[in-house]
């Protein structure tokens, strides 16, 4: 059945129904689909360890960044002592 034809279908049946028993049709407007929520993936138990080793890289990434600049403050402090 097309849109068209259940529309003249709904409107036959509201006619007849004001014929028969008198009534008043109330049509109301579609109520508006609910906003759905994004769909978000669950991390997979692979997920979770890449996750993970990305934490740890970029722990080791900072340690080593730390001592870099320890060690550049230490060289230029005993260059100017000199």
């Amino acid at each position: 059945m097309t849109k068209d034809e259940l529309r003249a279908e709904l409107e036959r049946q509201a006619q007849r129904y004001k014929d028969v028993y008198g009534g008043e049709i109330i049509t109301y407007a579609a109520q508006p689909e609910p906003d759905r929520k994004p769909w978000r993936k669950k991390p997979s138990l692979l997920d979770q360890a890449f996750d993970k080793e990305l934490e740890r890289i970029e722990k080791e990434r900072r340690e080593r960044l730390e001592a870099a600049r320890e060690s550049e403050e230490w060289l230029a402090s005993h260059n100017e002592a000199s």
